[in-house]
């Protein structure tokens, strides 16, 4: 493994182990969300329902129905001026809102996001040094039996020079044929 992969490696451990107690669901780690920072993260939370926007339809449905059925002492005649207006305040703060929740949330999916690529790097680095780990205990293994081979040869050579043995002949010719 190269010097620079090794000390990527390093910092890699560092970093993990520093943010083991650090909470991964605020913008920032150190501080927790503010007041108007958990408020805008609610206010999303409801207008992003389906009970929301139920309810909206039941009072919108039931804003149209008392000004229509009670058109000469309505409040807010047929083109619905009153409603527009409320729905264009109420859709002016929701975008603001809705708008910070999802820049904070795309902070916390950014650091995540940086956060597994560090453990991403991390996990390739230790496969790879086990890779090597395994390719130096093959290399070593290989050794090993290429010298476990060569003493048997040996032996063997020797036992058929002694005229010990009647069965090196097959075995020699297997050994010379490799």
């Amino acid at each position: 493994m190269e010097t620079t992969e090794r000390e990527l490696l390093t910092e890699l451990r560092r970093f993990r182990r520093s943010l083991r107690f650090r909470p991964t669901d605020t913008s920032d780690p150190t501080k927790s969300p503010s007041i108007g920072q958990h408020l805008a993260d609610k206010v999303a939370g409801v207008m992003g329902s389906w009970k929301f926007i139920t309810v909206q339809t039941v009072v919108f449905a039931a804003w149209v129905s008392v000004n229509i059925i009670a058109a000469k002492r309505s409040w807010d005649p047929f083109p619905f001026i009153l409603l527009n207006l409320a729905l264009s305040i109420q859709a002016g703060y929701a975008a603001s809102i809705i708008m910070m929740s999802q820049n904070r949330q795309q902070d916390i999916d950014r650091r995540a996001a940086e956060n597994d690529y560090r453990v991403n790097v991390k996990a390739e680095l230790e496969i790879e040094l086990l890779h090597e780990k395994i390719d130096e205990l093959r290399e070593r293994e290989v050794l090993r039996l290429t010298e476990a081979v060569k003493c048997l040869t040996e032996l063997l050579l020797q036992a058929k020079q002694s005229g010990r043995a009647n069965f090196i002949g097959p075995i020699q010719e297997e050994v010379s044929a490799r």
